[in-house]
């Protein structure tokens, strides 16, 4: 049945998932962090109707069958900077007739919007017409879009991103290091609340009898200059020479991906180096419970789900100070932390984790415990339920 003809059950709290990120059969992994949760969201008596959007200049997509059942939505975008300024607006109009009709038909109750641009900017719109409160979520530390932003468009985005988290009745953000870049951007508060993301367990379990013999050191991110792949690899190469038998392999795509490849090459590292592309979310998880250990050295994360569930695979991950992964990893503990761009401290955490089993086992241990106790997917779900009932129009 599709999202927008769903039928609620009586009293039963309907909530509008507003996004730009969902699965689809070309990306399973697109917003898994969005539709991953809906399905226990359900388990609580939330009723979930879902519109994934995208720019018309992106083409269209088919619509995966495994995640709860969205309607997508093709809407008007300048391509460029100025685009995700205006597209908020473009958004509404496309949508405001369905959301109309699915409100009639199935009072909405709540409409959970994902990033203020464009999708929070379009919820804001849609709560002013139809009267409905939203909430919005921020994933990452540019909660303004303004990273490497300058000029008009920058203070244009930052201006329409202050109006979402102003009116919207709470703001969601993934860790208290995104709570913080939300605040310093308003001169009026807004109702921030931190919900984590959530991992769930099952699909990220622990190797059948454990064990880490795959002697692969495993990333997984997009090739963005955020991410950090090349200071992984040039902390690789440094300490190769004391682990002949060790490789590294890197999940994802993007445009550094060329880049970080010659880099390989340059450092002498090529066969000891694969690049496998984009994966599903099956051969995630395969990959991170045949791995030795995870490291992504990434230098601007809001939380960064793939740290959880590698953790959850029982496994010892090595992240960054100063994002939002360290409010979770608690260092030579259930993980290890070195500081951004710290090639000797990157290098010396690889060398720590490789030279000792028994230390990895015991951090690993420590970090499945740490997802089980509260950061799965069901803790997140009872915390955006609370959040809902506490909105609810």
């Amino acid at each position: 049945m599709s999202a927008d003809l769903r039928t609620p059950a009586a009293e039963a709290l309907h909530v509008l998932t507003l996004t730009p990120f969902y699965p689809n059969l070309e990306n399973d992994a697109q917003g898994c962090f969005v539709a991953e949760p809906l399905p226990w969201i359900e388990q609580l008596g939330v009723v979930n109707s879902v519109i994934a959007v995208r720019p018309f200049y992106h083409g269209r997509v088919r619509p995966s069958q495994a995640a709860v059942p969205a309607r997508w939505s093709h809407f008007v975008s300048l391509p460029g900077n100025f685009g995700l300024s205006s597209s908020g607006a473009f958004l509404f109009a496309s949508i405001l007739t369905r959301v109309r009709r699915l409100h009639r038909l199935n009072p909405v109750h709540v409409i959970h919007s994902h990033s203020a641009l464009p999708c929070g900017h379009a919820a804001a719109l849609l709560s002013r017409e139809l009267h409905i409160p939203f909430v919005v979520t921020v994933h990452g530390l540019d909660a303004y879009s303004t990273y490497q932003m300058r000029g008009r468009v920058r203070e244009w985005r930052k201006r329409v991103s202050q109006m979402v988290y102003r009116s919207a009745s709470r703001v969601i953000c993934v860790s208290n290091k995104v709570q913080e870049q939300v605040l310093q951007g308003l001169t009026v508060p807004a109702k921030t609340v931190v919900v984590y993301n959530g991992v769930d367990p099952q699909i990220f379990a622990p190797a059948d009898g454990g064990g880490d013999s795959s002697g692969t050191i495993l990333s997984v991110g997009g090739f963005t200059p955020i991410k950090g792949q090349d200071s992984l690899l040039r902390a690789f190469a440094a300490i190769h020479w004391r682990f002949p038998n060790i490789s590294c392999e890197l999940i994802g795509e993007g445009p550094e991906r060329s880049r970080v490849g010659a880099l390989a090459v340059d450092l002498g590292m090529a066969g000891k180096v694969q690049f496998r592309g984009r994966q599903t979310r099956s051969q995630v998880a395969e990959a991170m419970r045949r791995c030795t250990f995870f490291a992504l050295p990434s230098r601007y994360e809001g939380l960064g789900c793939v740290y959880l569930e590698a953790m959850s695979t029982e496994k010892a991950v090595i992240a960054c100070w100063g994002q939002g992964i360290d409010e979770v990893v608690q260092h030579a503990e259930n993980g290890w932390l070195v500081d951004p761009d710290d090639l000797p401290g990157l290098s010396n955490a690889l060398s720590e984790l490789l030279a000792n089993p028994g230390l990895r086992r015991h951090i690993g241990t420590a970090a499945r415990q740490t997802i089980l106790q509260n950061f799965t997917l069901a803790h997140q779900a009872a915390r955006l339920v609370q959040l809902y009932g506490e909105c609810r129009a």
